[in-house]
């Protein structure tokens, strides 16, 4: 696997450390402490936002914990947090009217395939509803989002390219661990921002990864 989502949860491997089977790779699945990050990254490029909306699947088993860990960190930055699900598409335009519904100022989506697949029309709906938005994943902002910040794909399928060294040298897939990302990357939209009105700060720009105009 060069980028699972969530091996262990998908019923794929045993555990992380033993997979136990014919599996072994590279997995999305971060620690959930990087939701954190997300939030404070989004506070800091909309100070003012209040109000935050984050959008999960609730069929991806992964959520629950970045939820709760989002929970915490809303307290200690001071936003009010509101789980909103989504599980197919066609939920998608719901979400995003209860956002409008409840005038959130900001929106957290996670890392989901669906939401990958999604992501030209996710991104549509934010800027149609004025939200300043961060994504887990680069191709949100190549689809026109504002920020993202998450794991870098280039550098999982490196690592997943040890893995298959490792295997045609003779180790079983069961006996090599699933690695998780060890390198996380911000992008910045700037021609987004402007859309929006707004200003990211300096600070921000100088650790963005890429910035695009």
């Amino acid at each position: 696997m060069a980028a699972s989502a969530n091996a262990p949860g998908e019923g794929l491997v045993t555990s992380l450390a033993h997979p136990g089977g014919n599996i072994t790779g590279m997995t999305f699945m971060a620690s959930p402490e990087i939701a954190g990050k997300q939030l404070q990254l989004l506070k800091e490029m909309a100070p003012a936002a209040s109000s935050v909306a984050v959008l999960t699947n609730p069929t991806n088993r992964s959520h629950a914990a970045f939820s709760k860990e989002l929970k915490v960190a809303a307290r200690s930055l001071r936003v009010q947090l509101q789980v909103l699900e989504a599980s197919n598409p066609d939920q998608l335009d719901s979400a995003f009217s209860t956002m409008t519904r409840e005038r959130v100022a900001g929106l957290l989506v996670l890392t989901d395939a669906m939401f990958l697949g999604q992501r030209k029309r996710i991104v549509e709906l934010a800027a149609k509803s004025r939200l300043p938005a961060l994504y887990s994943q680069r191709e949100f902002v190549d689809a026109g989002g504002l920020v993202s910040y998450g794991p870098s794909l280039r550098d999982m399928y490196h690592h997943a390219a040890t893995h298959v060294d490792k295997i045609l040298k003779g180790t079983k897939p069961s006996d090599i661990p699933i690695e998780q990302p060890t390198k996380f990357e911000l992008f910045i939209n700037l021609k987004a921002a402007q859309t929006l009105g707004i200003t990211i700060p300096q600070a921000l720009l100088l650790r963005a990864d890429e910035v695009t105009q």
